[in-house]
């Protein structure tokens, strides 16, 4: 069982950078080969890409291993495909970058991954140095400093390749249109780049947090600046890796639009790993909401609520700020700043 340190274990001050996105220095792609029969719309069949992205680093570099998953063509419904054929129409797409928990591997969220890419979104998964339980190099927390401009160099080398003529991602993904979403320590680096002045990248469009938290390890501050980037947070009321304190601090400071999903009775990961209603409820409600930001959908603005509302389950709110019958309170966020 893969065993996940509390957020808050990172040391309370550490030098965080935050460096302009850069231009990618060098890829490594395994191309996709599969050309099948396209679907007629939404939900699509998804394909797979598997990319060595290089960021540099001082005097060296990062190896950032990523995993895309895209719309392709051939029939819905099956597991993602490996060497698929990207389905350029109805395209470009969305992107959304996937940040994984820390000692999860990204692979783990792999059914979240594939219905996000069905419903019409480019998803790229990187591996964070340090973070996987297959590092290596063994895990070290205290490196999440440099996570948000590693996600932020992903995003710059997937818009490189998509406007790059002639590759396998060319012309595929929407450079106006890009989401984050983290889980645990994934969702506190996402939530760095759209709300802290350490590390926010204006091309991000939309911001969903699975169990996140507001992190002191960055340097900078959180909602200081004019920020309006749309915000979903997910919170289970049985988490006692992220308490949902962490998740109440982020809602009520943040402005709108804004909306939270509370998940009755789970614990850090039952959401968002196991098969099950809980993930069901996840997976409808994060493509209403990417559906709403990046493509424009009323209806899938209006749909979110209903979605979010099951009785025992789960309950939802846009409100300004989070009622205790959806997220009892049970003391402090750790490692957060003071408000």
């Amino acid at each position: 069982m893969v065993v996940l340190l509390a957020i808050g274990t990172v040391a309370a001050v550490l030098a965080s950078r935050s460096r302009p996105p850069a231009t990618p220095a060098s890829t490594t792609t395994t191309h996709p080969t599969t050309t099948t029969v396209a679907a007629s719309g939404p939900p699509f069949a998804v394909g797979t890409l598997s990319l060595t992205l290089r960021e540099p680093f001082g005097a060296g570099v990062r190896i950032l291993p990523t995993t895309v998953y895209f719309p392709s063509v051939g029939p819905p419904g099956g597991a993602p495909a490996a060497g698929a054929a990207p389905r350029r129409s109805p395209g470009p797409y969305p992107l959304v970058v996937f940040s994984e928990g820390y000692d999860i591997s990204p692979q783990a969220y792999a059914a979240l991954l594939d219905a996000w890419a069905a419903a019409g979104y480019v998803v790229a998964a990187p591996v964070y140095p340090f973070t996987d339980p297959a590092e290596p190099g063994g895990l070290n927390e205290s490196d999440i400093v440099n996570h948000p401009a590693d996600l932020r160099y992903v995003i710059t080398s997937i818009l490189g390749l998509s406007a790059s003529p002639g590759g396998d991602l060319s012309g595929l993904v929407r450079a106006d249109a890009i989401a984050v979403i983290g889980h645990s320590d994934g969702g506190d680096v996402s939530l760095a780049t759209v709300a802290n002045t350490c590390c926010t990248d204006p091309r991000i469009k939309a911001a969903i947090l699975l169990s996140g938290a507001e992190l002191a390890s960055f340097e900078g501050r959180y909602f200081a600046g004019p920020s309006t980037v749309p915000l979903l947070v997910v919170q289970g009321t049985a988490d006692t890796i992220n308490p949902p304190a962490c998740s109440v601090q982020i809602y009520d400071a943040a402005p709108s639009p804004k909306h939270y999903l509370s998940l009755f009775g789970a614990s850090h990961t039952g959401a968002y790993l196991p098969a099950g209603p809980a993930r069901t409820v996840v997976e409808r409600v994060t493509v209403d909401f990417l559906n709403a930001y990046l493509k424009g959908s009323s209806t899938a603005l209006g749909r979110m609520g209903r979605d979010g509302t099951v009785p025992g389950l789960a309950g939802f709110t846009s409100a300004p700020s989070v009622s205790a019958h959806l997220a009892p309170l049970t003391g402090a966020c750790p490692g957060a700043p003071p408000r």
